[in-house]
């Protein structure tokens, strides 16, 4: 019969205590040791399960900021006067995680939103267009090229910290500057209208 293989935990403990064949003329060494190797195992960080699941909106917050898309949308993400001109409200919009994905993706043809994935309108077609369809209202590119993962994060974090959040308010914008930041401060008495709200140019010191 071809023994079980054993855990290094267990491999130790086995060294430690005597041969196998020792061990097995001991019963009670044996149920000892059996309960000493699953607590070291259910404790091992390979055997158990972390506790804390990390938010998976944190990694597309970083993209948000790494392709500057607060640049046009705002930190809130209500948009307004930006580089790529009057960019639409992220807290309003009705578009779907597919739709945000293929917008981030592709851009917004005759617009200032620019296209992220690499390929876009050349191997990739956006919009059922290739760049030849699309002809001069071809968005522009942006200033840095996103994967898909990326891609699907910048979603997320849209979906569960922006879309349909009402007026932005002091917690947000400690999540998004950081608790040291004092550029949220002007929502200490609370809640205030976007277009009073800090911007994207302003100083987070």
């Amino acid at each position: 019969m071809v023994s079980a293989p054993f855990f290094p935990a267990e491999k130790a403990l086995f060294s430690w205590l005597g041969t196998k064949g020792a061990l097995m003329r001991k019963p009670k060494t044996i149920t000892l040791l059996s309960a000493v190797v699953l607590a070291v195992t259910s404790a091992s960080p390979v055997f158990a399960q972390s506790s804390s699941s990390p938010d998976p909106a944190d990694a597309g917050k970083t993209i948000f900021k790494r392709a500057n898309c607060f640049g046009c949308h705002k930190w809130h993400g209500n948009g307004g006067g930006g580089y790529g001109g009057d960019a639409l409200s992220l807290r309003r919009t009705e578009l779907t995680r597919e739709q945000i994905v293929e917008t981030v993706a592709c851009g917004r043809p005759g617009t200032g939103m620019p296209y992220f994935a690499r390929g876009s309108y050349d191997t990739t077609k956006c919009f059922e267009m290739n760049r030849q369809d699309v002809g001069d209202r071809i968005p522009p590119e942006g200033g840095v090229l996103l994967r898909p993962g990326d891609i699907d994060a910048v979603a997320d974090y849209v979906l569960v910290n922006i879309k349909g959040k009402g007026e932005p308010n002091y917690e947000q914008c400690v999540s998004f500057f950081g608790s040291s930041s004092r550029v949220c401060d002007i929502y200490k008495a609370g809640p205030m209208s976007s277009s009073r709200s800090p911007q994207s140019g302003e100083s987070s010191k």
